[in-house]
């Protein structure tokens, strides 16, 4: 990804992103399931037919699992990050 600024052009990489966000931002995103178990090799024994959320840290690695949106929003708020959704 390139950004411009007014002197000049800066190249950042997924990771530099990433890595911008680590410790203040992460992201709720709904999953199956099934999901779930390939991102949570413990969570295997969870029925495939629920949905969830997951709060991700900024380089996508899992913070916490939950039936709720708002339980995970309110986590996250708990440890100062700041939230942002995924579709």
């Amino acid at each position: 990804m390139k950004t411009t600024t007014p002197d000049r052009n800066i190249d950042f990489t997924l990771a530099d992103l990433a890595a911008l966000g680590m410790g203040h931002l992460a992201y709720v995103r709904p999953m199956r399931a099934d999901e779930v178990r390939k991102l949570v090799p413990q969570a295997r024994d969870l029925p495939a037919d629920i949905d969830l959320f997951a709060l991700l840290g900024a380089d996508g690695t899992p913070i916490m699992i939950a039936d709720s949106r708002a339980e995970l929003t309110a986590n996250a708020w708990e440890n100062q990050l700041v939230t942002v959704s995924v579709h």
